[in-house]
């Protein structure tokens, strides 16, 4: 098999909300068209009776013209998200690499996002030092905020 990374889909409760989010705070870029699926097809596929569902694609920062893209999507029919947490089996974040993580973090907070726990500072073992937090995006998605060095 030869595989290529090609997206992450968040489902959101207002993706116009969340795509805002991704692109004022970390410089995400949107890949027309936007998406609005209805039908068969996107029933048998989903296994979603009655499934329509509309969202965008953002380029994500720092992959290239061909990078891969965070997916955000919203369904009509949404069933519950269950409590989000850094150690809940299954996705657990996506993460940025920045120049400055208290700056970052300061910019997510005033966009609508939530700190998870504090700025740290860890050194591997092979003694490289990165500094890095979980905050959340406006819909509780943890995001990692991290700089090396």
């Amino acid at each position: 098999m030869h595989a290529r990374y090609v997206h992450t889909n968040l489902v959101a409760r207002d993706w116009r909300h969340l795509a805002d989010f991704y692109v004022d705070v970390f410089g995400c870029t949107p890949v027309p068209p936007e998406r609005n699926f209805t039908g068969p097809r996107l029933e048998a596929g989903t296994g979603v009776p009655g499934a329509h569902l509309r969202g965008v694609h953002l380029r994500l920062p720092g992959g290239g013209a061909d990078g891969p893209t965070l997916e955000l999507f919203n369904y009509n029919i949404l069933v519950d998200e269950g409590q989000k947490a850094v150690n809940r089996p299954g996705f657990g974040h996506i993460a940025f690499e920045v120049g400055d993580v208290a700056a970052a973090r300061k910019e997510v907070l005033a966009n609508g996002g939530k700190a998870v726990g504090e700025i740290v500072t860890m050194t591997t073992a092979a003694g490289a030092a990165v500094t890095w937090c979980y905050v959340t995006d406006p819909e509780g998605n943890i995001i990692e905020l991290q700089a090396w060095g």
